[in-house]
């Protein structure tokens, strides 16, 4: 799954939220349309059995209600994706990362045998809906889901979120069974493109006190029996040991981060130009970096919307570069996940979280209260039927047709990102308010109702500029005629 992963500390955000957000991109050619739900803990099974892997988990009893963003088709499982916890506990999963034919040979994929009816590893199928509802902190999500990775293993490497409001971690798998965490600074953002990302490790810290680093029990052996350490100054680089950096790297992986930082950064290092620091084929892109100003959710937005603009290789310039490495925003993304754990306001409705659906490029971001337990009709009943009685199928549409006509119907998106953004801001604020003044047993009703005021204006929105976009493509259809009736 080629996905983006952006995260935020609460330092480095505008408002001291820490913030996690995921594109989650299908493969090429395919799409999967997804819907925003709740599930409640009567629905969460006990035994679980994955689809694809075949591999069976028994779960615990008493497991907290989550938000979750699954496939809204059946056939792969269940694929929650991202979402929030009755605690206020957040997690994306995942982002595919890659690895080198030296650690997977140490610790090989677990991989499903149909023939010898062995079942693989646990994958991004499984991973929110084994570990979401089963932790009270960023933290014992890393340690959750270690163990599960070291009992189950995987069968694919990934890159996972965990945030509360203090903090957050991000785990990248290393081969079938091992794994490590790394806390992101508070003044600090992290961009992942599907590549193994973290760039310094503290294994002393890892096998010490923890702060801000955890891996897998035997991680130092597994390095040092297996030759994998590459390093020659001594320190932990973990690119070096469990990375690649291929040519494809170089076409798929590398520009986006490099788009981003320099998005973000654009005067802390040269980012074009013969003396540059980093080009978008660089292997040293930093991992994470201190922003040149607080990151805002609609900073966030622009990034995972990106295509190269104002460079050789944005896809809608048709210059000579252009389309030369894969851009963030692409037309495969089946939804944008941001989760902002507020610091701020009543415990109740400290978590939102921010969902948008089909191609960034063309697509809004529209805020959800997670203290709820259920979601409205228009972001929950999206189906394989196309329809514009939900938001994904109406935002697909409204896709295909603005970006074949790009030029003129692009200020149409803008002022729809805008005016929808604007009045979800003015939303939330407006039930901030009254959130603070309800008793707290009536909270959780307010914030269903500020979610369908949310999801009301959302569809209105939405169907307007799908007004706008169908026009502009039906007066350019090829078989036009200027001379009208007589």
């Amino acid at each position: 799954m080629g996905c983006t992963t952006i995260l935020v500390g609460k330092n480095a955000s505008y408002d001291g939220s820490t913030i996690i957000a995921r594109n989650d991109d299908a493969p090429a050619g395919n799409y999967m349309p997804k819907k925003f739900i709740v599930v409640n803990p009567d629905e969460q099974p006990r035994h679980y059995k994955s689809v694809l892997s075949h591999v069976e988990i028994e779960l615990p009893d008493q497991p907290l209600r989550y938000t979750c963003m699954p496939n809204a088709v059946d056939g792969e499982g269940i694929w929650a994706a991202t979402g929030v916890n009755e605690l206020n506990v957040g997690m994306t999963a995942t982002e595919t990362i890659t690895s080198n034919e030296r650690v997977l040979g140490a610790d090989p994929l677990v991989i499903y045998d149909k023939e010898a009816e062995q079942p693989g590893g646990i994958g991004e199928e499984d991973i929110v809906l084994i570990t979401l509802p089963y932790i009270r902190s960023a933290r014992e999500g890393v340690k959750r889901l270690g163990h599960l990775l070291e009992t189950y293993g995987t069968y694919e490497m990934n890159g996972i979120a965990f945030q509360d409001v203090n903090e957050i971690w991000w785990l990248e798998t290393i081969g079938g069974h091992h794994w490590m965490a790394k806390r992101v600074p508070d003044d600090h953002y992290v961009v992942m493109p599907n590549q193994q990302g973290i760039d310094e490790f503290d294994l002393d810290d890892a096998f010490g006190p923890q702060v801000n680093h955890m891996c897998s029990a035997d991680l130092r052996e597994f390095i040092v029996d297996n030759h994998l350490d590459l390093n020659l100054d001594g320190h932990c680089n973990p690119r070096w040991i469990f990375g690649s950096h291929n040519e494809s790297d170089h076409i798929y992986n590398t520009p986006r981060a490099w788009y981003i930082e320099r998005y973000f950064n654009p005067r802390t290092y040269r980012w074009d130009g013969e003396q540059a620091d980093y080009m978008p084929e660089s292997n040293d892109i930093p991992w994470m970096l201190v922003p040149e100003h607080k990151l805002t959710v609609e900073d966030i937005k622009f990034a995972l919307s990106s295509h190269f603009q104002g460079t050789p290789y944005d896809p809608y310039d048709k210059g000579p570069l252009s389309n030369k490495y894969r851009s963030v925003g692409v037309n495969r993304t089946d939804f944008l996940g941001l989760i902002q754990m507020r610091p701020y306001g009543a415990e109740e409705c400290q978590a939102i979280q921010w969902i948008a659906v089909g191609s960034n490029v063309f697509n809004t971001l529209v805020p959800f209260y997670t203290n709820v337990t259920t979601t409205p009709d228009y972001v929950a009943n999206t189906n394989g039927t196309v329809s514009t009685e939900n938001f994904y199928w109406s935002t697909r549409l409204i896709g295909a047709l603005a970006d074949a006509s790009f030029a003129s119907c692009h200020i149409h998106i803008e002022r729809y990102q805008m005016m929808v953004m604007s009045k979800a801001h003015a939303l939330l604020n407006k039930y901030d308010t009254i959130l603070k003044e309800t008793p707290v047993d009536k909270r959780q009703a307010v914030c269903i109702e500020a979610n369908q005021k949310i999801a009301d204006m959302l569809k209105e929105e939405t169907t307007k500029v799908l007004d706008k976009v169908l026009y502009e493509r039906s007066c350019q259809m090829k078989n036009a005629f200027a001379r009208s009736d007589a």
